[in-house]
């Protein structure tokens, strides 16, 4: 597979989680994808923002959350986020000790 193949399967693949995560499954929560993968919408869109930042180009954390989401964060979080219940925000806070203390 020649290199332009593969960036444009690679972007495709990141437009479809996109749209999943966005459109199709906006029900699941950002604190749930990081209990279970590690990982949210917010580092996806942190994730864009250095890779505009690694091209040269200027983009700030709330212009990538912008880009990402398709709305302004906050407008986001009033339209689709929910206060995560005591569990939830406990089993973060255990994974993001471990996480810091593994490194």
């Amino acid at each position: 597979m020649d290199d332009q193949t593969r960036i444009e399967l690679e972007a495709a693949a990141f437009r479809r989680l996109r749209q999943h995560l966005m459109d199709d499954r906006m029900d699941v929560q950002n604190i749930d994808l990081m209990n279970l993968a590690g990982f949210c919408r917010n580092c996806l869109s942190r994730w864009y923002q250095e890779a505009a930042s690694e091209r040269g180009m200027d983009m700030g954390k709330e212009e990538a959350r912008e880009v990402f989401y398709g709305m302004p964060y906050d407008d986001w979080k009033t339209a689709h986020q929910t206060e995560a219940p005591a569990d939830k925000q406990a089993a973060f806070a255990t994974a993001l000790r471990d996480n810091v203390t593994d490194k």
